[in-house]
Protein backbone atom coordinates (compact mmCIF):
# COMPACT_ATOMS: atom_id res chain seq x y z
CA UNK A 1 0.00 0.00 0.00
CA UNK A 2 1.49 3.18 -0.87
CA UNK A 3 0.23 6.26 0.68
CA UNK A 4 1.41 9.71 -0.23
CA UNK A 5 -1.67 11.46 0.06
CA UNK A 6 -5.41 10.28 1.52
CA UNK A 7 -8.29 11.84 2.45
CA UNK A 8 -11.60 10.67 4.25
CA UNK A 9 -14.87 12.78 5.19
CA UNK A 10 -17.48 12.05 7.06
CA UNK A 11 -20.23 13.52 8.50
CA UNK A 12 -20.59 15.70 11.93
CA UNK A 13 -21.94 12.29 13.67
CA UNK A 14 -19.57 11.12 16.63
CA UNK A 15 -20.86 7.85 15.54
CA UNK A 16 -18.51 8.51 12.47
CA UNK A 17 -15.42 8.78 14.77
CA UNK A 18 -14.29 5.19 14.74
CA UNK A 19 -13.28 6.10 10.82
CA UNK A 20 -10.80 8.20 11.97
CA UNK A 21 -9.40 6.04 14.39
CA UNK A 22 -9.43 4.01 11.59
CA UNK A 23 -7.85 6.18 8.97
CA UNK A 24 -4.68 6.85 11.62
CA UNK A 25 -4.10 3.63 12.52
CA UNK A 26 -3.75 2.37 8.70
CA UNK A 27 -1.52 5.81 8.20
CA UNK A 28 1.13 5.30 11.23
CA UNK A 29 1.11 1.97 10.14
CA UNK A 30 2.05 2.14 7.36
CA UNK A 31 4.91 4.63 8.29
CA UNK A 32 5.88 2.42 11.12
CA UNK A 33 5.01 5.16 13.39
CA UNK A 34 6.11 4.00 17.41
CA UNK A 35 3.61 3.80 19.55
CA UNK A 36 4.25 6.94 22.07
CA UNK A 37 4.09 9.07 18.67
CA UNK A 38 0.69 7.31 17.60
CA UNK A 39 -0.92 8.43 20.58
CA UNK A 40 -0.35 12.24 20.31
CA UNK A 41 -1.23 12.00 16.55
CA UNK A 42 -4.24 9.86 17.54
CA UNK A 43 -5.26 12.14 20.69
CA UNK A 44 -4.34 15.83 18.14
CA UNK A 45 -6.69 14.15 15.12
CA UNK A 46 -9.54 12.68 17.39
CA UNK A 47 -9.76 16.50 19.13
CA UNK A 48 -9.47 18.49 15.79
CA UNK A 49 -12.88 16.25 14.46
CA UNK A 50 -14.41 16.70 17.66
CA UNK A 51 -14.08 20.45 17.66
CA UNK A 52 -14.74 20.29 13.97
CA UNK A 53 -18.32 18.42 14.85
CA UNK A 54 -18.93 20.25 17.73
CA UNK A 55 -17.67 23.84 17.27
CA UNK A 56 -17.42 23.82 13.41
CA UNK A 57 -20.17 22.20 12.33
CA UNK A 58 -22.41 22.68 15.80
CA UNK A 59 -23.26 19.05 15.56
CA UNK A 60 -25.47 19.41 12.03
CA UNK A 61 -24.90 16.00 10.83
CA UNK A 62 -25.78 16.80 7.28
CA UNK A 63 -22.30 18.76 7.32
CA UNK A 64 -19.09 17.17 6.87
CA UNK A 65 -15.55 16.93 8.31
CA UNK A 66 -12.71 16.36 5.66
CA UNK A 67 -9.39 15.02 6.60
CA UNK A 68 -6.33 14.95 4.43
CA UNK A 69 -3.09 13.17 5.20
CA UNK A 70 0.16 13.94 3.02
CA UNK A 71 3.50 12.64 3.64
CA UNK A 72 6.26 15.59 3.37
CA UNK A 73 9.75 15.26 4.13
CA UNK A 74 9.95 16.01 7.42
CA UNK A 75 7.06 14.03 8.74
CA UNK A 76 3.30 13.30 8.31
CA UNK A 77 0.47 16.55 7.74
CA UNK A 78 -2.54 16.32 8.36
CA UNK A 79 -5.86 18.83 8.01
CA UNK A 80 -9.21 18.86 9.51
CA UNK A 81 -11.70 20.85 7.68
CA UNK A 82 -15.48 21.72 8.76
CA UNK A 83 -18.19 23.81 6.60
CA UNK A 84 -18.69 26.11 9.89
CA UNK A 85 -18.36 29.52 10.18
CA UNK A 86 -15.01 29.18 11.67
CA UNK A 87 -13.29 31.19 14.52
CA UNK A 88 -10.18 33.42 15.32
CA UNK A 89 -7.76 31.56 17.46
CA UNK A 90 -6.11 34.64 19.14
CA UNK A 91 -9.33 34.85 21.05
CA UNK A 92 -9.26 31.53 22.83
CA UNK A 93 -8.11 31.77 26.06
CA UNK A 94 -5.18 30.20 27.84
CA UNK A 95 -6.51 27.44 29.63
CA UNK A 96 -3.28 27.34 31.86
CA UNK A 97 -4.08 30.94 32.78
CA UNK A 98 -5.70 30.88 36.25
CA UNK A 99 -7.14 33.70 36.41
CA UNK A 100 -9.92 32.69 33.91
CA UNK A 101 -12.39 30.90 34.82
CA UNK A 102 -12.96 27.72 33.01
CA UNK A 103 -15.52 26.75 30.83
CA UNK A 104 -16.21 24.46 27.90
CA UNK A 105 -14.84 27.05 25.49
CA UNK A 106 -11.33 27.41 27.86
CA UNK A 107 -9.19 25.85 24.41
CA UNK A 108 -8.18 23.24 26.36
CA UNK A 109 -8.42 21.30 23.38
CA UNK A 110 -6.76 23.57 21.29
CA UNK A 111 -3.59 23.59 24.02
CA UNK A 112 -3.31 20.05 23.94
CA UNK A 113 -3.24 19.99 19.70
CA UNK A 114 -0.62 22.76 20.30
CA UNK A 115 1.67 20.47 22.78
CA UNK A 116 1.37 17.52 21.09
CA UNK A 117 2.11 18.24 17.42
CA UNK A 118 5.14 19.89 16.12
CA UNK A 119 3.36 22.56 14.49
CA UNK A 120 -0.27 23.52 14.15
CA UNK A 121 -1.75 26.40 11.69
CA UNK A 122 -5.48 28.23 11.69
CA UNK A 123 -6.16 28.50 8.10
CA UNK A 124 -9.63 29.84 6.36
CA UNK A 125 -10.83 31.50 9.16
CA UNK A 126 -9.92 28.60 11.56
CA UNK A 127 -12.08 26.41 9.73
CA UNK A 128 -9.08 24.53 8.92
CA UNK A 129 -6.44 23.21 10.79
CA UNK A 130 -2.75 21.81 9.35
CA UNK A 131 -1.10 19.75 11.87
CA UNK A 132 2.29 18.43 11.42
CA UNK A 133 3.96 15.53 12.95
CA UNK A 134 7.76 15.74 12.37
CA UNK A 135 8.64 11.98 12.05
CA UNK A 136 12.74 12.73 11.99
CA UNK A 137 11.92 14.16 15.26
CA UNK A 138 10.82 11.42 17.02
CA UNK A 139 12.84 10.45 20.26
CA UNK A 140 12.85 9.49 23.72
CA UNK A 141 13.58 12.58 24.98
CA UNK A 142 11.06 14.88 23.20
CA UNK A 143 8.14 11.97 24.03
CA UNK A 144 9.53 11.79 27.40
CA UNK A 145 9.27 15.91 27.54
CA UNK A 146 5.67 16.04 25.98
CA UNK A 147 4.68 13.32 28.64
CA UNK A 148 6.00 15.33 31.33
CA UNK A 149 3.75 18.46 29.88
CA UNK A 150 0.58 16.69 29.94
CA UNK A 151 0.91 15.02 33.58
CA UNK A 152 1.65 18.36 34.98
CA UNK A 153 -1.71 19.60 32.96
CA UNK A 154 -3.70 17.43 34.48
CA UNK A 155 -1.79 17.21 37.82
CA UNK A 156 -0.86 13.52 37.71
CA UNK A 157 2.11 12.44 39.46
CA UNK A 158 3.88 9.21 38.79
CA UNK A 159 3.94 6.63 41.41
CA UNK A 160 5.79 3.43 41.40
CA UNK A 161 5.01 1.24 38.60
CA UNK A 162 2.08 2.37 35.84
CA UNK A 163 0.23 4.02 38.91
CA UNK A 164 -0.51 7.70 38.89
CA UNK A 165 -2.25 9.81 41.59
CA UNK A 166 -3.93 13.16 40.41
CA UNK A 167 -2.93 15.92 42.70
CA UNK A 168 -6.67 17.14 41.81
CA UNK A 169 -8.34 14.61 43.47
CA UNK A 170 -10.57 15.19 46.59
Amino acid sequence: MNIELKHLTIFSDFSEMHKVEKFVEDICDHYNINNNYFSNIIMVLTEAVSNAIVHGNKENKSLKVSINFEAVPSGLRFSIEDEGAGFDSTKIQDPTDITVEFNENSGTGLFLMERLSDEIKYLENGRKIVVLFDTASINYELSVQRRKEIKKYFGITELAGNEYLSNNAN
